[in-house]
């Protein structure tokens, strides 16, 4: 059984170095030189910042092994959302409350989100990732599972850079290709990001251009300023599986909550507005092996689906909105 084992990992190992080899991603960057200045980016910046990227092996990896897929939602939450990181986030508070004050009443959006999306992201500003922004990002271009995607993010990317918008020295991340104290990407940075302290120049290091780059985005997509989230439910055996939403990337079959209440044991014991339009999500049952159908259920509302926008995880989304609700209890 083990040389049977062994075997299996050196096939894998070859095909990988083989379809991954220094030669073929060459030629994978050539090409792409090419599409870039088409796409209307100068030569001169196509050069300059596509001459030292390089293939990231890691990289791979990290995108085959993301705890979105393996972590059950208890243990992914409990990680994310605990006292360690709220009083992290309450001591970034009290040293920048003003300037985080200031923004939240700006843009509507609460501090409570902005500090737990920072937090999950890269627990305030601790770890916002140290690899090759424009190698890890040819990595997943070349790559095969999401090629269009980090395709069209490394083109922006030489346009900002090609526009004077972003410094291509300072390109230093994490895995994914995202940057900053709320990790944007390229397209995210694009659309959302903005001078506040108007220096002439985005800062998404700083706390000033992160926190109201962060606000706009989320006011940009529709979040709802003292709207709910989600709540945990427990549901009966009755509902029908088409009302049980375990993919991020729609979430299906919405209802107004009144509608859900039938098929919840105890409904009286949550306070729902039976007017809001919901969807039910069970993130468990089709990613953790022997897991509950049923459980862990929740109700989710529309603030719920604008944090889904942020990152396509229903893991994510719920430890987003449970931290925020953590430091409305501190602040």
């Amino acid at each position: 059984m083990k040389k049977i084992s062994f075997f299996l990992i050196l096939i894998f190992n070859i095909l990988y170095t083989c379809a991954y080899s220094d030669e073929n991603f060459q030629i994978w960057l050539n090409e792409f030189k090419l599409v870039a200045v088409k796409s209307g980016v100068s030569q001169n910046t196509v050069n300059s910042v596509m001459d030292d990227a390089i293939f990231l092996p890691k990289v791979i990896k990290y995108d085959r092994y993301q705890p979105e897929f393996y972590e059950d939602t208890f243990t992914y939450i409990k990680k994310r959302a605990n006292k360690d990181k709220v009083s992290k986030g309450l001591l970034l508070y009290n040293k920048q409350h003003s300037i985080i004050e200031e923004i939240e009443k700006k843009f509507s959006i609460e501090k409570e989100l902005l500090l737990a999306l920072m937090g999950i992201e890269t627990n305030y500003g601790k770890y916002l990732g140290k690899m090759d922004i424009i190698s890890s990002l040819a990595t997943l271009s070349y790559d095969k599972r999401r090629s269009a995607f980090f395709t069209n993010e490394l083109l922006i990317l030489l346009k900002l850079v090609d526009q004077n918008i972003i410094d291509k020295n300072i390109l230093y991340g994490s895995w994914a290709g995202a940057f900053g104290n709320f990790q944007f990407m390229p397209s995210t940075i694009k659309n959302y990001a903005i001078d506040y302290n108007r220096n002439k120049d985005i800062e998404l290091k700083k706390i000033d251009d992160s926190f109201a780059s962060a606000a706009n985005y989320m006011n940009k997509i529709g979040w709802k300023k003292n709207k709910p989230c989600f709540y945990k439910v427990e549901l009966k055996e009755n509902i029908p599986a088409k009302y049980l939403n375990s993919s991020a990337k729609k979430l299906k079959n919405k209802r107004k909550t009144k509608y859900f209440k039938k098929y919840f044991k105890q409904p009286q014991k949550y306070n729902l507005d039976d007017n809001l339009l919901s969807a039910i999500i069970t993130p468990d049952k089709d990613i953790i092996p022997g897991s509950k159908v049923l459980s862990p259920a929740y109700i989710v509302f529309n603030n719920y689906e604008k944090v889904l926008k942020w990152n396509r995880s229903l893991r994510f989304a719920l430890a987003v909105c449970t931290l925020k609700d953590k430091f409305k209890n501190e602040i």
